[in-house]
């Protein structure tokens, strides 16, 4: 006859939750874990990461690349080919081309980057107020993005280019700002009219929450994704621009290193087909850049996707 009375061993000791595994399909992953994983699983995304990290490092680190000064004019080296002292020979005024080429890759991230996140805050700004407010600050606000957005880019931008006296980086970098802030604005905006009948956002304004903290609690969390997106693919925008304006000679002026000043130095047709080392450089240095972050600009829009 058995016992009623249960043995001590056959009593089994509670799991813990520590034992457990990851939960499938990643449940206990919070949105951003989640979004960086797919993001890693994006290997265009991880190869373009890979790039701009390179670059990056090439313009932190540009005067360990070169000895050469490349704003140092030699008129006795003019348009020299590759030699071991000039890897890419000497350009127009003697300059080191390989020189030009490192130094200009900071420049180029620089105005590139600096010109993105102006534009970032000023997009921000003005689409988190348009989609907050509605009413006459939207209209106000809408009206003149519309107005910029009439108006071709190259011609605004030209424009101002032309009523300034002396362009300096700061002054490229906020020509370029204020002429594509309107596309930003406009996806906050539309993110912000979403959120706006939110029950959680509701519920913050009925417990008295400041429209500060409501925007920078509630809403910018949310549209933190399409405001990653579009500021990595501005700035692959903003380093085409510079070159685009420095080609047709309204860009950074001579003899700052750039990459635009590098092929428009080359415009020359004699240097473009017995020099191709002065400027196949510089325009692969701003096609694989701008492929690089390209990619990253994919990678995020893909793993910030609401839908996935």
């Amino acid at each position: 006859m058995q016992s009623n009375d249960m043995r001590t061993d056959d009593i089994q000791p509670p799991i813990e939750a520590d034992n457990y595994s990851v939960v499938p399909n990643g449940r206990n992953r919070s949105p951003l874990q989640l979004s960086i994983r797919r993001f890693l699983k994006n290997k265009l995304a991880i190869l373009g990461l890979i790039i701009l990290i390179f670059v990056v490092l090439v313009a932190i680190f540009a005067p360990f690349f070169t000895e050469h000064d490349p704003t140092k004019t030699n008129m006795l080296k003019i348009e020299q080919s590759p030699s071991k002292e000039h890897y890419l020979g000497t350009d127009s005024s003697g300059r080191d081309n390989f020189s030009r080429l490192v130094y200009g890759t900071r420049v180029s991230l620089t105005i590139g980057l600096a010109a993105m996140l102006f534009t970032v805050v000023i997009g921000v700004v003005l689409g988190s107020l348009s989609g907050y407010y509605g009413g006459i600050v939207d209209g106000i606000i809408m009206r003149a993005t519309d107005i910029v957005l009439a108006l071709p880019f190259l011609v605004l931008a030209l424009t101002i280019m032309s009523i300034v006296e002396r362009v300096t980086i700061g002054v490229f970098v906020t020509v370029i700002a204020l002429t594509t802030w309107p596309t930003l604005t406009r996806i906050i905006r539309g993110s912000f009219l979403t959120l706006r009948e939110q029950e959680f956002v509701q519920g913050a304004k009925a417990i008295g929450a400041s429209d500060y903290r409501i925007i920078r609690k509630h809403f910018l969390p949310n549209a933190i994704g399409p405001i990653i997106v579009n500021a990595t693919l501005l700035m692959a925008t903003m380093i085409i621009a510079e070159s685009a304006l420095s080609f047709i000679g309204m860009g950074i002026p001579q003899p700052t290193p750039t990459w635009g000043n590098m092929i428009t130095e080359a415009q020359n047709i004699r240097i473009l087909q017995s020099h191709p080392e002065a400027w196949i450089p510089p325009g692969l240095s701003i096609l694989v850049t701008v492929l690089a972050i390209n990619f990253i600009g994919d990678g995020l829009r893909d793993a910030f996707d609401p839908k996935r």
